[in-house]
This record gives C-alpha cells, structure tokens and sequence, in this order.
C-alpha cells in the first residue's frame, strides 16, 4: 500500500514560488496521493526540524538562499551536482517503512537541465560566448549548461574577482565578443519590478540574447532593455517548468 507522500521547497523568502501550485495541480490531475509544502525558512540549520516534523516528506526543492549552503547536510550528491557546486533537488531515500530516522538526504541539480533544454535553441554560430550576471548557485548551473551546449561563460560580478568581469569592465569590445547575455540574480524580480542589472544597453544588437532566469513579472525591465535595442529576449519560465518535469523524474526514480 503507498503511503502518503509530502513533497517541498525550502527557501527564504518564499513569495515568488510558483512550485507549490505547480505541483498540487498535478497531485489533484493525476490522483497523486501527495502535498506540497512551502518551508520559508530563515537559517539553513531549521532543515533538520522540517525533517522531523514530516516524517512522510519524500523530496525537496532548494531555491534561493540555500543551494549551496545545504550541500553539507545531504549524505550523497550526484556526480552533476557535485561539479556544478550547488543542489536544487533533494530526494529523501526511506529505507525501513517502520523507521522514520532511517533515510539519506541525495542532492541532485535540475537547474542545469532546464536551462541547457531552454536556451538550446536559441543559440546560433554568433553565440559562442556568454555574460553571466550573479555568481550563486543558480549562476553554477547556467555556467555547467552554457559550458555543455559549447558555450564560453565568463561570470560578471559587482564585486571584481579573479577570473571575473566587473560591470564596470563591459566595455564595446567585451559586449561585441559575448552575445548571450543570462541574469541570474534576483534583480527585476516582483515586487521590485523597476530594478535591472547595470549593463550598457546602448551597446546591444540584434544578435544579441538577453535570457532572464526571473519570470515574475513576465517581461522584466532586463528584457524591455533589451528588446528596446532589438536583442532576443526570455524568461526563465520554461526553464522553471522544464527542471521542474526533472525533479519530479528523481523523485520517482
């Protein structure tokens, strides 16, 4: 007989989510016996009592702040995840039915495979080479994926690091050389719909991809940029759905 199965997301704030809904519509169209749970959590130390408080919960969501941080509480990572340096699925593996204390926490990252099914497409022979705005865990992922499809990633950051272009460092040369452009920052993101990341526009083209990870608001200020300058642009939407379908694969593999 199948017990009842909890499904989550931890992260902190919650209130972009749209993972919540996105599943218990699935649970309800699929007669899954299963929920999903949002667990806003302040500090990543606060996992160990959502695990204790749900001893039916049978795998996890990570989203922003945690994706690297809770690497040191799993028991295994897979080989992907480990490269990428960051998790956004956990699979909770029960071995005794009768025990709920006996389970490993396995880290998995979806992101990648998202991102890589969504932005292939979009990329051509002008497209060789890519700007990466923020460099947390979603960052890792798009740069795993960028690096997959043959793609040359190079991380932009506010604060200039070795190996790393600052805004301050996107000069006519380095925007004419990198024609894909991916945020993975929170910038633009609701309610604070105003904000975008400080690139020059002026020097983007037609050639150019402004692909943003944020899809709340749909278009986001990035992407009207952009699109002001001609530049192709997308959100991060069918990213979302397509690592989503892949969480959902690991859970029930």
């Amino acid at each position: 007989m199948n017990r009842h199965r909890t499904f989550g997301l931890i992260g902190y704030p919650l209130g972009h989510s749209f993972s919540r809904n996105y599943f218990n519509d699935k649970f309800a169209a699929e007669n899954i016996d299963a929920e999903y749970l949002n667990f806003e959590i302040p500090a990543i130390t606060d996992l160990k009592e959502v695990l204790e408080d749900h001893p039916d919960l049978a795998g996890l969501n990570v989203t922003i702040p945690y994706k690297e941080k809770v690497i040191p509480y799993l028991d295994r990572i897979d080989d992907e995840a480990a490269e990428i340096g960051a998790v956004n699925v956990i699979k909770i593996v029960r071995h005794d039915p009768l025990d709920d204390d006996d389970f490993e926490l396995v880290g998995y990252n979806s992101d990648v495979v998202g991102f890589r099914n969504s932005i292939s497409p979009l990329l051509n022979d002008e497209r060789k080479k890519a700007l990466i705005l923020g460099t947390g865990g979603a960052a890792k992922a798009v740069r795993q994926g960028l690096k997959s499809l043959g793609v040359e990633p190079v991380y932009v950051s506010r604060t200039p690091r070795e190996g790393m272009l600052s805004y301050d460092e996107l000069t006519p040369e380095v925007m004419d050389e990198f024609k894909v452009i991916v945020n993975t920052t929170p910038v633009g993101m609701y309610p604070n719909v105003d904000k975008f990341p400080p690139i020059p526009y002026e020097l983007l083209t037609p050639s150019h991809l402004l692909y943003d990870l944020v899809y709340n608001p749909d278009t986001t200020t990035f992407m009207k940029k952009g699109a002001e300058h001609g530049a192709e642009i997308k959100n991060g939407l069918e990213m979302l759905l397509l690592q989503a379908f892949e969480a959902w694969r690991i859970w029930e593999s």
